[in-house]
């Protein structure tokens, strides 16, 4: 599967990359209707260059072929009518935004970094996410729902010579409690007043709600659109959130201020579709001190102690002290959400795939061992103080079914789907356009189907 997707993969960075602007560009491949220009390649092969990244081969080989492959599925998605929701895109692509500025450091580092606006960014990355989505759901409409047995995973695994047995990683179960610092009153009160300023300067005409959203929100996915969310339906926004925009009626009319776990917002009505709305908002988040960090790393050691002293067990603190609406009403227990990773949806994680925090943590701990309170962000972008609990260890083995049948049943299931896929790919190359240019043609291709004599 990893082969069939790198093609996707490809093409999600290619425009991240500073390409030449002195490569005289010229025509190197033709899929049906569509070509590859010199550089494309090039832009690819620089993007990986930069990335560390070591591609087996000749890169002037792999890489077009892997874009032709995506050429092939978006050829086909159109005569199928294949689309994504392009609210769906608009929030991968803010996702990725908010990500990068937070693993970077801030709006003005990433478009240092990438030599370009945000807003630039934004509509390259919608661009190339929405053609990655397409790809994605056309894969999964070739290959439909594959059902295994348990019969046909032993299978797999018998013939399996002892030394090509898949290499389980180490994983961990974690359990964990949180405390959100206090906010005060007067800090709230600040918000609320400066939002209703807001308010009153976009009904008096004298500042435009857009205009406001790219100076004052603390959203950076959507600041620099004027805080435009683009269309959503109600399962994808915060309830709170989604309460309010959808009872908007006009465009003229602003909300009245809503809290969610981001902080506070203002939002005003673009369109409504069916049941999805398009809106803009201004997110304004409250500053929180090193008082209340330490207040709450106070109140944290209190817990701690608690536990430690058998007063209350880690399980019942979690259940009715922890702030952590995700967890507490499975006694802490965290559960991998990660759609990447073959333990999603299990409480099973590898140490990377956790909060960076915690599994600093975690790394040195012992099956039973309670964390020391330590400062963490959550998803949501704020600063908590946590303890957690090593609930259970697996440490790293060769795959076996008595412990691994879902890691095993996930390989079958990939192999099947990249042998389906392989398979759709050659019977696309017999009847699609295909023309390389001389120089580009004499290549170990995955697929030699490409070069027709």
């Amino acid at each position: 599967m990893k082969k069939v997707l790198l093609a996707v993969f490809l093409a999600s960075f290619s425009w991240l990359t500073k390409a030449q602007d002195n490569v005289i560009d010229e025509i190197v491949w033709v899929v049906g209707d569509d070509a590859i220009l010199r550089s494309d390649v090039e832009a690819q092969r620089l993007y990986l260059l930069n990335a560390g990244e070591r591609l087996e081969g000749d890169p002037y080989c792999f890489i077009p072929e892997q874009m032709a492959i995506q050429k092939l599925y978006l050829n086909q998605a159109k005569i199928d009518s294949v689309e994504v929701p392009e609210a769906q895109v608009i929030q991968s692509v803010d996702q990725w935004i908010n990500s990068a500025i937070g693993q970077i450091g801030s709006k003005e580092k990433v478009e240092e970094y990438f030599n370009k606006k945000i807003s630039q960014i934004r509509e390259e990355r919608i661009e190339m996410t929405r053609e990655q989505q397409i790809v994605q759901e056309m894969q999964k409409k070739l290959v439909g729902e594959i059902k295994l047995t348990p019969a046909d995973v032993r299978k797999y695994y018998n013939q399996l010579p002892q030394d090509s047995l898949p290499n389980i990683p180490m994983t961990v179960e974690v359990q964990i409690i949180t405390i959100e610092p206090k906010i005060p009153f007067e800090e709230t009160d600040a918000i609320k007043a400066r939002l209703r300023e807001f308010t009153e300067q976009i009904n008096e005409g004298k500042f435009e709600f857009s205009t406001l959203a790219r100076m004052y929100s603390e959203d950076p996915g959507s600041a620099a659109r004027g805080g435009e969310l683009g269309f959503m339906s109600k399962t994808q926004l915060l309830p709170e959130f989604a309460n309010v925009a959808f009872n908007l009626k006009d465009s003229k009319h602003i909300s009245q201020i809503v809290q969610t776990e981001y902080g506070f917002h203002i939002i005003q009505l673009i369109e409504k579709r069916g049941d999805r709305i398009n809106c803009r908002h201004i997110l304004l988040k409250p500053e929180v001190s090193e008082k209340e960090l330490q207040d709450a790393t106070a109140r944290m050691d209190s817990i701690y102690s608690n536990i430690m002293d058998k007063k209350f067990t880690f399980e019942e603190a979690a259940t009715f002290l922890s702030y952590d609406k995700d967890t507490r009403n499975n006694k802490g227990l965290m559960v991998n959400s990660n759609y990447e990773s073959s333990n999603m949806g299990t409480p099973r994680f590898e140490l990377h795939e956790l909060p960076q925090e915690v599994g600093k943590v975690v790394y040195n701990m012992k099956v039973g061992d309670i964390s020391k309170p330590f400062r963490m962000t959550t998803k949501s972008q704020k600063e908590v103080i946590a303890i957690v609990k090593l609930r259970a260890r697996t440490e790293a083995h060769k795959a076996n079914l008595a412990d691994d049948y879902q890691a095993l049943k996930a390989i079958v299931e990939n192999k099947k789907r990249e042998e389906l896929l392989d398979d759709w790919i050659r019977k696309q190359q017999k009847t699609t356009y295909v023309r390389i240019s001389d120089g580009w043609r004499n290549c170990d291709f995955h697929f030699p189907g490409w070069v027709k004599e």
